[in-house]
């Protein structure tokens, strides 16, 4: 990777990191709306929300903006970024790496926050469910990036 790209994924992984830190900080304060701790005032699913179910699967998550897409070689700036992965989640035990991509939730399309969180938030719920993501290959690898579907079990004690 590129000292450019390094730069430019650090910075996502910053930024993913903030709004982390700003979304817990935000529902710990009490300063969201109590609708549905941290749905908004209808009801509906919000990035800080989805931000919060992330972390509760196990993972730190972003939209993939503009800058994510062009680090990670994406055809086009939709599904949502992995930034982080939490030692000993449902998620880590399911195999999801650090830059990858996720793009569907038990057969459900993720294009952004919002249908990440919706189809989490229903998948958490449930036993056994899969994810579908884009991964970078290992390095020498001609292909570049592949599909992954990842089993996620029951939660372990």
């Amino acid at each position: 990777m590129s000292k450019k790209n390094r730069t430019i994924f650090t910075r996502a992984l910053s930024l993913g990191r903030a709004l982390c830190v700003c979304g817990a900080l935000f529902t710990v304060m009490g300063w969201g709306f109590q609708a549905d701790a941290g749905t908004g005032m209808n009801g509906e699913m919000t990035a800080e929300e989805a931000v919060q179910l992330g972390e509760e699967f196990g993972i730190a998550v972003g939209e993939v903006d503009e800058e994510v897409q062009k680090e990670l070689k994406l055809q086009r700036p939709e599904g949502v970024a992995v930034f982080e992965v939490i030692g000993n989640s449902r998620a880590d035990y399911a195999g999801i790496k650090v830059r990858s991509v996720i793009k569907e939730i038990d057969k459900k399309e993720v294009r952004n926050l919002i249908d990440f969180g919706k189809a989490v938030k229903a998948a958490m719920k449930e036993c056994n469910f899969t994810v579908g993501t884009y991964e970078p290959a290992d390095p020498g690898d001609p292909v570049g990036w592949g599909v992954n579907f990842h089993f996620v079990g029951c939660k372990r004690d």
